[in-house]
């Protein structure tokens, strides 16, 4: 009976939320002429990928209770390291993404370390990681943007219009969900996200699973950072400034919890794909920025509302 209710409940919030995707589909359909078109879904799906990655490792840091501020700028130094590689050093393409990798690894390492070893909090330490790391993509750099010419990337490969990249992102999503649902180490991201302390003297030691979850958000870091270069062709050391607000407001949007214990990728990407779409409506109602930033800002607001009172009621 517990597992069919839970069932219903997870349905209910992703009917909840394909609804609003649907109705602010309905809104922007009938307010301009050019929205509701294969064309236009089409490019909303093209330009998510960088987007979906990041919201499924900021909702895995989210599940034990942290938050990573870093991404945005651990995005911006791996693609400077994946562009050096490939443009300075002439180094093949899959030892540049190898050392690409490893960088996003590394650097959520020294996040999941620093915050395990001296006790800190994990908003404090990746805010320490955002300006190192976004110092490191300048100096990797020289401060300049770097072009990268004859990559085939993810985003020029394109099935039935829809590229590679969005797919693989997809996947990837599916994938975490499946993690987080039906392994041992995702009912510990939520038990520890629930009490950790209650973990701790359940005989479970919580520090590799959160070291874990901090390099895996590193590594998507990375992965992020290679789709984002491939689809600009060039590593630009201001890449990925505000990523990390974008990463929190889709996940907050799909329910994930800032205080841990509840968290869903599905929910995440559907997030990522209200906020895409709200993005795309604006754009196309000729909305300025400051409206642009006015109503999302509203709407992040207000998700959270609904979300705490809808919760409460629970």
């Amino acid at each position: 009976m517990k597992s069919t209710s839970s069932l219903r409940g997870l349905f209910a919030e992703y009917l909840g939320l394909a609804l609003v995707l649907i109705v602010l589909i309905a809104i922007f359909g009938l307010s301009t002429k050019n929205f509701f078109t294969p064309a236009t879904f089409r490019t909303i799906a093209n330009q998510i990928p960088v987007a979906i990655l990041l919201a499924v490792g900021m909702t895995l840091v989210l599940s034990i209770g942290g938050i990573d501020l870093s991404v945005g700028s651990v995005l911006a130094l791996c693609g400077g390291v994946f562009g050096l590689l490939l443009t300075k050093y002439q180094l093949p393409w899959p030892l540049a993404l190898a050392a690409c990798l490893a960088t996003g690894l590394a650097c959520g390492a020294v996040n999941g370390l620093v915050m395990i070893r001296w006790g800190l909090p994990s908003f404090i330490v990746t805010l320490g990681m955002l300006e190192m790391a976004r110092g490191g993509a300048y100096l990797v750099t020289d401060s300049r943007t770097m072009y990268i010419g004859g990559l085939v990337s993810l985003s020029e490969i394109r099935v039935a219009g829809v590229s590679a990249a969005f797919l693989l992102a997809v996947v990837l999503a599916l994938v975490a969900q499946i993690v987080l649902w039906r392994t041992v180490f995702g009912r510990y991201m939520i038990a520890i996200g629930t009490n950790e302390e209650v973990v701790r003297l359940s005989g479970i030691n919580p520090w590799p699973n959160k070291l874990t979850v901090f390099m895996l958000s590193g590594l998507l870091a990375a992965l992020a950072a290679v789709i984002h270069c491939g689809r600009l062709s060039s590593a630009d050391p201001n890449a990925g400034a505000g990523f990390e607000l974008q990463a929190i407001a889709a996940v907050v949007i799909g329910g994930t919890s800032l205080m841990g214990g509840r968290a869903s990728v599905v929910n995440s990407l559907f997030g990522v794909l209200i906020m895409a779409v709200l993005e795309t409506g604006l754009v196309q109602l000729q909305a300025g920025e400051p409206t642009k930033r006015l109503i999302t800002g509203a709407v992040i607001v207000i998700a959270v509302i609904i979300d705490r009172y809808r919760h409460r009621e629970k």
